[in-house]
């Protein structure tokens, strides 16, 4: 794995490339700037840095006492496949900030291996619900 940095300083995100890499993933299209800089401003957020690069960007939706939804977890093209990826979830779960959160929660379609060497696990006990709709 290289040696990256995790910060959670929002000011220090390069936001043009993160809204515009989220915008081209499959859950991400039909999003806007606007929309991501309001998901941004609410979420607590992390990214990763190479050599002070920018190199991905994840964020956890969360009331920072109980619950928390990791959204956004998306490493750069180029930097996929090192670990990158677990060790931004793995900030956020460790940040103390976040310390009493006891559910943690996600949707992947394609890394569940990644969530899995975490801990995670698919949800099929029943208890869990959603309701999908057509924003405003």
């Amino acid at each position: 794995m290289p040696d990256c940095e995790i910060s959670f300083d929002l000011a220090r995100i390069d936001f043009r490339a993160t809204s515009d890499l989220l915008m081209a993933s499959y859950w991400g299209a039909g999003r806007s700037d606007e929309f991501h800089r309001r998901a941004f401003a609410n979420s607590f957020c992390a990214a990763a840095y190479i050599d002070g690069k920018q190199v991905g960007f994840g964020r956890a939706i969360t009331d920072r006492t109980v619950f928390a939804y990791l959204a956004d977890i998306i490493i750069w093209t180029e930097y996929r496949g090192q670990g990158i990826g677990q060790r931004l979830v793995q900030a956020l779960i460790d940040h103390p900030e976040l310390g009493t959160v006891s559910h943690w929660s996600l949707s992947t379609g394609n890394a569940h291996g990644v969530y899995e060497k975490l801990g995670f696990k698919a949800s099929t006990d029943g208890r869990y619900m959603r309701l999908d709709r057509t924003p405003q």
